[in-house]
């Protein structure tokens, strides 16, 4: 007959279950930190200084910027005179190397959201913050500061050089300084961060970057083509809204002598890309990850 054997012995609780005896269950030993938009901007962060496509775009904008900038302005330093520039001011040449290199900042915008789609990382990105919205908002606080920080930095060194070596140019007011830095750095990265938001949209990194450069070319090309004079309204509107001309706009020298002038194009390009990011983050809300 055999005896019944006695229970194995219980393993004693770990120290950290042992000190919460109220909880009864599982008690993580990881401290549990309630997370909050400064740990998604660091993470963000993190994300676009590591990858090597930020380097890449970023260092061929600044490139574009200041290498055709400095090009221009030594060509145009050597082939003009004293007289030759009456009237106008050496900051215009920084519009050919900047609408060149937006289309950098347009990569990289549609980059910093949809490459996540299309690796599958989003998925681990959520987990950490389940908080959709605020991974949005995350990404375009981190993007638009680069954007406007290295734009800023670029047109501001080649403004300053090409009005040293156009001397013979009119000297800038303070106001079209102003607009030719700081202005057109806050366009720049609001387009970007409207590339940003159309990536979120599509989540397919060569659509979305198709899309943005066709609303960036497009427009511009169309209306060159525009020959009907029932056409010419449009054609017109075409060439004021097109985004080279609002562009220009920032350095005086528009497509057009009417549409937007001042500071227009910056407010625009501000309430299209908050109308844009107001639709990203319905469908985020909506849509499986």
């Amino acid at each position: 007959m055999s005896t019944p054997q006695s229970p194995a012995p219980q393993a004693a609780q770990p120290a950290w279950q042992a000190a919460n005896p109220s909880y009864g269950g599982y008690t993580s030993p990881i401290p549990v930190v309630r997370t909050h938009l400064g740990h998604a901007l660091a993470s963000e962060w993190t994300k676009m200084r590591s990858v090597r496509s930020t380097m890449w775009t970023l260092g061929v904008f600044v490139f574009l910027v200041v290498g055709i900038g400095l090009a221009t302005g030594a060509l145009v330093a050597a082939n003009t005179s004293e007289g030759d520039l009456d009237g106008e001011n050496a900051l215009s040449l920084g519009f050919f190397g900047l609408l060149l290199g937006s289309m950098c900042i347009i990569t990289l915008g549609v980059l910093t959201t949809a490459s996540e789609y299309g690796t599958g990382m989003i998925r681990t990105t959520m987990v950490a913050c389940p908080s959709r919205g605020r991974v949005l908002t995350a990404k375009a606080i981190v993007f638009f500061l680069v954007a406007f920080t290295v734009t800023l930095v670029s047109a501001s060194f080649v403004a300053f050089a090409q009005v040293a070596m156009v001397g013979h140019a009119d000297d800038p007011t303070g106001s079209e300084l102003f607009k030719a830095t700081v202005g057109v750095s806050l366009y720049i990265a609001l387009l970007g961060l409207l590339s940003l938001v159309i990536g979120s949209v599509i989540r397919h990194s060569a659509g979305a970057i198709t899309i943005m450069i066709g609303l960036v070319l497009a427009p511009l090309v169309m209306a060159l083509f525009m020959f009907a004079e029932s056409l010419q309204d449009l054609r017109q509107a075409l060439f004021e809204y097109s985004i080279p001309s609002q562009l220009g706009v920032f350095y005086a020298s528009s497509l057009t002598d009417s549409g937007p002038s001042g500071w227009d194009p910056l407010w625009i390009m501000l309430g299209v890309t908050a109308a844009a990011f107001a639709g990203a983050f319905a469908l985020l809300q909506k849509r499986d990850v």
